[in-house]
């Protein structure tokens, strides 16, 4: 499963991992909301609620994680307020489910009121 996001000028896709939590934000989409930014991290709340699968608080640039407590889609692309180390770092565990396809610091620079998170449709 693919995804295609939108802020501004970017477009980056996306690949999504084989769990639960994919399969559902998948098949809620399209997104197209107004987003937060905390450090080198994206967030904005989804209309999807699960559970925790496999959490885990340290991440990888080009990560992309469900935040159960906010209901959030997070895109990670460097250091966050609660980073260690150059790693990102959730505020608290989020389930990972998928990867950013290319360089996801291209959103350092994006500017928009919205991101637009849909499916990636082969031409």
């Amino acid at each position: 499963m693919k995804i295609k996001i939108s802020v501004g000028d970017a477009i980056l896709e996306a690949e999504l991992s084989n769990n639960e939590t994919a399969k559902a934000i998948y098949n809620a989409l399209p997104f197209d909301l107004p987003y937060n930014v905390w450090g080198d991290e994206i967030y904005f709340g989804v209309p999807v609620r699960l559970e925790q699968e496999e959490g885990q608080e340290i991440m990888e640039a080009g990560d992309i994680a469900y935040w159960p407590p906010g209901h959030a889609f997070c895109i990670f692309y460097g250091r966050t307020p609660a980073s260690m180390d150059d790693r990102p770092r959730a505020a608290s565990k989020v389930t990972r489910f998928g990867k950013i396809i290319g360089d996801a610091t291209a959103l350092r620079n994006a500017r928009g009121d919205s991101i637009l998170v849909e499916k990636f449709e082969e031409a």
